[in-house]
């Protein structure tokens, strides 16, 4: 028997759920802007993109009604651990852990510091460990990112 219905990643159906409660709260931020908002007040525009995340997210729920998970995932913990295994691969945990770094360091370092040490880790180990050439393409950078910022367009970086 041919099955009919579509598969769902794992974790999607929360996921699209947890974008609807997020666009919800959106909508209560925008709505305290300035309350009802009139068209040229300042909470129109973000009362707007909240509506149309909103509908969005229904759009997509209702959408995905008919999908089902794969038959192997019978529970929740399968599914997470299927979710897991899925989204968080050692490189994306690398970037993230680096990122969140680089952001803390930018308040300790200057910005060019912090950027040039970051561009650097992240070219070295995406690279494969190609010291010379990710260092001279991290010093490139920063130097287009100094003469575009803080020389033509006069931009202050922390």
């Amino acid at each position: 028997m041919k099955d009919r219905y579509e598969r769902v990643q794992p974790g999607e159906k929360v996921f699209d759920w947890l974008l609807l409660l997020f666009s919800g709260g959106l909508l209560y931020e925008a709505w305290r802007v300035d309350g009802i908002p009139s068209l040229n007040s300042p909470g129109t525009f973000p009362v707007g993109l909240a509506l149309i995340m909103i509908a969005a997210c229904l759009v997509i729920l209702f959408s995905h009604r008919r999908k089902r998970r794969a038959p192997e995932l019978t529970t929740a913990g399968d599914e997470l651990k299927a979710f897991v295994a899925e989204h968080f691969q050692p490189h994306i945990i690398v970037f993230s852990v680096i990122s969140i770094i680089y952001l803390v360091a930018i308040s300790w370092l200057s910005f060019y510091l912090s950027t040039f040490i970051f561009l650097a880790a992240m070219f070295i180990y995406y690279r494969g460990g190609k010291v010379l050439s990710s260092l001279i393409i991290s010093s490139v950078s920063i130097a287009i990112i100094y003469v575009l910022f803080t020389l033509v367009f006069r931009v202050y970086l922390p």
